[in-house]
């Protein structure tokens, strides 16, 4: 027995076995194990010790009469860090713990080494922590110790490995693209890398592989990918980080059927061996506008319908003026409807408006339709035709149930009504047994309006046209279609890609509609468009979210339970104390002077 702290991991403590791996099978063995203290309990003579490490817990017992180490397990507490040695034996029957993979055995310690006392905890390391977001991220290390963080990061390792296997045995080869890299446009911030050789020049850390997998497809290598690694200095929220790692692939002599084949596959396989869980396939397709049309949200929860119904041909024969109004001036009316929800009550429904209004639209309309009759907002201005044609517009026949509506401009109302289904949906329809709903959205218009009053690229400007749209790039950018899909699982995308172009002279003219001139393409994409004169294929490909599969996957809420060491909501890493200031000397080398007003706390 060893009372102090030890230094050295000897051989004569040697683990035989990891604490989750010991079964009743080894019934009388002499084994070694080392972890971690969860915690120490007596009972009459018996003292009991949970010893943890990664594969489970395994409970420690030892008598009163055993020479001193009954004292020695008293004194251990909750993260110090031991090893034991002793024998298996089966647990008395009545004291069976069937919630513990080790519950059928308890090891007898015959000695014990303290490798290392720990401080008492900032917060108990339990399943169901009791400390604040901030709090777990500045002791990280103990945060990570608790078992749902563990599994969590052990789950993403098997989606990691799944996924190289697939591919691998789909042809593609694993290829690394640099982290430093020539800054280029592409939606985010860049985080920039000032070069010592090299004085006022920066290197940009990659958003993306984007360009160097495109010049991987003209160099040859026609089916690749990578776990890449992207950092993007943009606002963050629940499923996005500054740096996160994406399933990376491109293809060549491709159509959208072949990428949608190759990724419905990998799911089917990474869910099959990860989880266990069948996904069907083929996913659904659905274009961009129809879903925006029926979900108003362009990677819609399908898990329930409330599907959003255009209402404007009621409302065009009903004498309530305002949403006349807004149907003679070009506006739209549109609604969802809810069964359940013909018992809200008023207080209900106000906290319904008040979410509407918080999406950008200008208020909502109610319609309670029940068996005792009609009860509205507006229910002096309906005819027993107008509730007639909604009740058919819903489809609800005789049911009774709540319409909500809303009128205005058709991005706002779309808007408006795609949160409101939402969180209807989410907190009325879902029972947790409707699994896993993957589609495909694809048929994305490939420019949208910018702030300044010309376009900019929906996605990415590197998307192919629809060949039949092509005639629109001069007349009407805003109708043209792209070759851009999304997989999106329950709510959430979980990946974005496109065929791509492949003829420098297109590009060019893509270029030119977001205002970046022939000479500043040359500056900033040179060398891609110049690979595309020496006989670049067809090609696409598209990029998934590791870190998103995996919050699906294991039903999670946010991305950073599966980041081992994540970022907080203003880029920064509490445990360490990054981002941070450096010496003075490095900023030399650097050719870098840093403004005194720079250094005020934001």
């Amino acid at each position: 027995m060893d009372e102090r702290p030890i230094d050295h991991y000897g051989a004569s403590w040697k683990r035989t076995h990891r604490c989750g791996e010991i079964g009743a099978r080894d019934e009388g063995k002499e084994v070694v194990l080392a972890g971690w203290v969860k915690r120490v309990r007596e009972l009459g003579y018996l003292t009991f010790l949970d010893l943890w490490d990664r594969t489970g817990i395994v409970q420690l017992v030892t008598e009163r009469d055993s020479g001193g180490l009954q004292t020695l397990f008293k004194s251990l507490r909750a993260e110090d860090v031991i090893a034991c040695a002793g024998t298996v034996r089966m647990r008395p029957s009545d004291m069976i713990n069937p919630h513990m993979k080790t519950g059928e055995i308890e090891i007898v310690a015959s000695r014990i080494a303290v490798f290392n006392r720990s401080e008492v905890p900032p917060f108990a390391v339990t399943a169901d922590v009791q400390a604040n977001d901030d709090l777990r991220l500045r002791y990280r290390y103990l945060d990570l110790r608790r078992e749902p963080l563990q599994r969590n990061i052990e789950m993403r390792h098997k989606l990691a490995q799944a996924a190289r296997g697939f591919l691998s045995g789909e042809g593609f080869l694993e290829i690394e693209t640099p982290m430093l890299v020539r800054r280029t446009p592409e939606g985010a911030r860049d985080y920039l890398v000032p070069s010592r050789l090299q004085p006022g020049r920066f290197y940009a850390l990659p958003q993306s592989p984007q360009l160097y997998k495109q010049i991987l497809m003209v160099s040859g290598f026609d089916r690749y990918f990578q776990l890449a690694r992207c950092l993007r200095d943009e606002d963050l929220r629940a499923d996005r980080q500054p740096e996160h790692t994406q399933i990376d692939i491109e293809m060549s002599f491709v159509t959208e059927e072949d990428i949608f084949s190759v990724v419905e596959r990998l799911m089917h396989e990474a869910f099959s061996r990860v989880l266990g869980a069948e996904i069907p396939i083929p996913f659904p397709r659905i274009d961009y506008g129809e879903a925006m049309n029926l979900y108003g949200s362009d990677k819609p929860d399908v898990r329930f319908g409330l599907e959003i119904r255009d209402c404007g041909n009621v409302f065009r024969e009903c004498e309530f003026g305002i949403f006349r109004s807004i149907l003679e001036r070009g506006g739209t009316v549109r609604g969802i409807s809810l069964e359940k929800g013909a018992a809200f009550s008023r207080r209900e429904i106000a906290d319904l408006e008040t979410l509407v209004k918080a999406s950008g639209a200008g208020g909502l309309v109610w319609i309670k339709l029940e068996a005792s009759g009609v009860s509205s907002s507006i229910s002096k201005f309906l005819t027993a035709a107008n509730v007639a044609m909604l009740r058919s517009t819903f489809d609800l026949g005789a049911v009774p149930g709540l319409i909500l509506l809303v009128g205005g401009d058709e991005t706002a109302v779309v808007k408006a009504l795609g949160e409101l289904r939402l969180h209807l949906g989410r907190k009325y329809l879902l029972t947790g047994g409707e699994g896993y709903r993957f589609l495909w959205v694809n048929r994305f218009p490939l420019f949208v309006p910018s702030e300044a009053g010309g376009w900019e690229a929906a996605h990415h400007i590197f998307s192919m046209p629809f060949e039949e749209d092509l005639p629109l790039l001069a007349s009407d950018p805003g109708k043209v279609r792209g070759h851009l899909y999304d997989l999106v699982c329950n709510g959430t995308e979980l990946g974005s890609g496109s065929i791509r172009i492949h003829h420098r002279e297109l590009q060019e003219r893509l270029f030119a509609i977001i205002g970046i001139s022939r000479e500043e393409a040359d500056r900033k994409f040179g060398f891609l468009l110049e690979a595309f004169q020496y006989g670049a294929p067809p090609h696409g490909g598209i990029a998934l979210g590791l870190d998103r599969i995996a919050m699906i996957m294991f039903g999670g809420t946010t991305i950073r339970d599966f980041i081992a060491f994540p970022k907080t909501q203003s880029a920064t890493s509490l445990m360490e104390g990054a981002p941070s200031e450096v010496e003075e000397q490095l900023l030399d080398d650097l050719h870098i002077r840093v403004k005194s007003e720079d250094l005020k706390p934001r």
